[in-house]
């Protein structure tokens, strides 16, 4: 087994100065928790094998991303950042890179025009590429892509999507399942490994933490790569360290 990653995801609201982290529930009922800067430099030094940031409103108030924010983090923080939201075009995608990403993380703008992410894997390499998925279970029994945040639905299916996102040069899926987010429920087992199975890329399941088995169940059964984290850690529920721990202790290789 290749050794799984643990990702804190920081979603990022940029409506105050210095930004601050937010997390909501299947996207809505949003809390406070933290300043990006310093959850990203916290999470670092707990372990983070990398860090995920979101700008969860640049996408539906048609604005870039946040290279301030991520100028100042990759100053103190050494492990691979990957921004995402607002990536509309290559020069958008130049500037965070720029300021210190590692990758950049696409959706609304890729679903628009997948041509995007042909250019962004010619340009900047197919592991700079992470097509992220917002993806929820609808009255049909399908996974439904969303863009603009949750906000509109597309009628796209995930599962297909993900499999062209592939072909166009895509590096990564970041999946996420909308019908779990932020419930601590436990992560979509069968979406992740669906799209595991249906792609040759690393797949990043996210959406559902609340214990560490749940994170065992996603890289295990689900087959996903790495697992994406956000209120779990946000509020002090586990460290990284401890996650780690537990699953070494399932046999579960991690870095």
């Amino acid at each position: 087994m290749l050794a799984k990653r643990i990702i804190p995801c920081l979603d990022c609201d940029l409506s105050v100065p210095e930004g601050r982290v937010v997390k909501g529930v299947e996207f809505k009922q949003i809390r406070y928790a933290g300043v990006p800067q310093e959850l990203a430099e916290k999470y670092y030094k707990e372990g983070a094998d990398e860090i995920v940031f979101l700008d969860i409103t640049a996408s539906h108030e048609r604005r870039g991303t946040m290279v301030d924010v991520i100028s100042k983090t990759a100053e103190n923080v050494f492990v691979p950042l990957t921004v995402g939201g607002g990536i509309r075009d290559y020069e958008s995608a130049r500037a965070v890179f720029n300021a210190g990403a590692d990758k950049v993380s696409i959706n609304t703008a890729a679903i628009k025009r997948p041509e995007l992410i042909n250019e962004l894997s010619k340009n900047f390499g197919a592991q700079a590429v992470v097509l992220a998925i917002d993806a929820k279970l609808n009255s049909m029994g399908n996974y439904e892509c969303s863009i603009y945040g949750g906000r509109e639905f597309t009628g796209k299916d995930a599962i297909e999507w993900a499999k062209e996102g592939e072909r166009r040069g895509a590096g990564e899926i970041l999946l996420t399942s909308m019908n779990r987010d932020g419930t601590n429920k436990g992560y979509d087992i069968k979406l992740t490994r669906k799209v595991s199975e249906e792609v040759g890329i690393p797949v990043i399941a996210s959406g559902g933490a609340g214990t560490p088995e749940h994170i065992r169940e996603a890289l295990v059964e689900g087959k996903a790569d790495a697992a994406l984290l956000a209120g779990m850690l946000h509020f002090n529920k586990l460290s990284i360290g401890e996650i780690k721990e537990y699953l070494r202790e399932k046999k579960v290789a991690v870095r």
